[in-house]
């Protein structure tokens, strides 16, 4: 486990083994998958696939987008409409993370067991991350399984982890 290299990273995770209710892991999982769960985001890349977007301001389209999502998550919160997440049995708090791993701050994991668990990034736009794990100890986590897309913005996560880290190393020499 030494070639782990983790940065400090506050993030809050629920999860439960995978055993206690593999299908219904399976299809949360798929259905937080990004065409499922963003449909303004698939309609935006079929435009720019067919060029509708070339003469548009990318700032702008991505503002307009967010506003979209945020309106559309506002009008679930009004109708009840929001999607029914599985009840996660367990919950922990993340203190470092990797570019494949991360590690808890209480031993709260059966080393070589697999996990299914969810987690918000700060990123913008904050959404719910799904992802399967396996305990490699009691708190620490590899991840064996993540949409592309979170898996770019856990990496990109973690170099802004990064980055902060050092620039206050820095500041305090």
């Amino acid at each position: 486990m030494s070639d782990v290299r983790l940065i400090d990273a506050p993030l809050e995770v629920a999860f439960d083994n995978v055993a206690v209710d593999t299908q219904g892991f399976e299809r949360e999982y798929s259905r937080m998958s990004e065409s499922e769960d963003d449909a303004i985001g698939q309609w935006l890349r079929n435009a720019k696939a067919k060029g509708e977007t070339s003469e548009s301001d990318p700032v702008a389209i991505h503002l307009l987008v967010e506003l979209y999502r945020k309106m559309d998550r506002l009008e679930n919160l009004i109708l009840n409409t929001a999607p029914q997440r599985i009840d996660l049995t367990q919950s922990g708090a993340i203190g470092r993370i990797g570019f494949e791993h991360f590690e808890l701050l209480e031993p709260l994991l059966v080393t070589g067991e697999n996990y299914y668990g969810r987690l918000e990034l700060p990123v913008h736009p904050k959404r719910d991350t799904a992802l399967y794990f396996e305990a490699l100890s009691p708190v620490l986590a590899k991840i064996i399984r993540i949409h592309p897309r979170d898996e770019s913005e856990w990496g990109s996560y973690m170099m802004a982890r990064e980055r902060a880290m050092i620039r206050h190393l820095k500041g305090h020499e």
